[in-house]
């Protein structure tokens, strides 16, 4: 008898264990299967983020993005922590120095500056006309941003007292990261690991919005930065290329080596309160109309994300 007990305890002992068993590995499938659902949602939550890790793949690259919608507070990233070469699209940060500036009463925009030709550097279409004559700073700062003349960029470090003089405006704006150390054209050297003239994604989207929509500059100055970059000429590939055509956009794109390339904007969706999105490519041997299409292809998704919104 006491086997028969000792058989039946251990036998009902046997079935709780297994029971106990099956239950686990229900658990354990059930959670996995909501897991695999729950993937696709996530991917559709950032859908930007995706086509940025995807470009990443296409290109053999590093790439980092920020976004922020000025009227949710909704921001969407990747690698927007991560240092990447600002190569031209520190102009627009350039310019806004020089606006802040003449706010402040530290100068004036219509003072007159002298272009010699010992001054001109590699790509400069509007300033190698103006060898011999005198320029206005506002007409050099709508040449840096209008067309990304490099003398003309350059002159407006001179006036600002140099690069050093751009990060110093940014930290007195509340970005600790972002700087500014050599000029044109050495900047765009972009060697990797080098922490010179570089930003993160996410602090050049928070200088634009201080810049373009906060308090650090004057309306009037907030217009003309504004007006320079809507009337951007050489950014028709890049993010242009990837918003609907009813959109608004003013960009500042730049390029260097190490197969750099970046853009940073603020977009008008119709009805809409604006974006502020910085998109930054580096470490790749791709082409650069290979990496355009890619910064177009997160134009693309970004342009998807905001119209699914309600």
């Amino acid at each position: 008898m006491a086997f028969l007990s000792w058989v039946f305890v251990s036998g009902g002992m046997a079935r709780q264990q297994a029971g106990r068993r099956t239950g686990h590995y229900l658990t354990a499938l059930f959670l996995a299967l909501c897991a695999v659902q729950a993937q696709p949602a996530a991917a559709a939550e950032n859908p930007v983020a995706d086509a940025a890790r995807q470009a990443e793949k296409r290109l053999g690259a590093r790439v980092g993005l920020a976004v922020l919608d000025t009227g949710s507070g909704e921001r969407w990233s990747y690698r927007a922590r991560e240092r990447f070469p600002m190569a031209s699209t520190f102009k627009v940060l350039a310019c806004g120095a020089l606006l802040a500036r003449s706010d402040a009463g530290g100068e004036d925009r219509n003072r007159r500056v002298p272009i010699a030709r010992s001054d001109l550097v590699t790509y400069s279409p509007v300033a190698k006309g103006w060898v011999g004559q005198e320029v206005t700073l506002d007409a050099l700062c709508a040449a840096t941003l209008r067309t990304s003349d490099n003398t003309a960029a350059n002159k407006v470090l001179e006036a600002l007292g140099g690069p050093a003089s751009v990060t110093a405006f940014l930290r007195s704006i509340g970005d600790p990261v972002t700087r500014l150390d050599r000029w044109e054209t050495e900047l765009n050297e972009a060697a990797p690991g080098d922490e010179r003239d570089t930003t993160t994604p996410a602090a050049m989207v928070n200088s634009l919005q201080a810049l373009l929509l906060g308090d650090a500059l004057s309306p009037s100055a907030q217009q003309a930065l504004t007006a320079w970059l809507v009337d951007n000429e050489v950014g028709g590939p890049l993010l242009r290329a990837g918003i609907p055509a009813d959109w608004r956009i003013g960009d500042r794109t730049g390029a260097g080596g190490h197969g750099t390339r970046g853009v940073v904007a603020i977009i008008w969706p119709p009805e809409r309160a604006p974006l502020i999105a910085a998109v930054y490519i580096t470490q790749t041997e791709a082409s650069m109309a290979h990496r355009n299409e890619a910064i177009a292809s997160i134009g693309r998704a970004l342009a998807d994300l905001v119209r699914a919104q309600p």
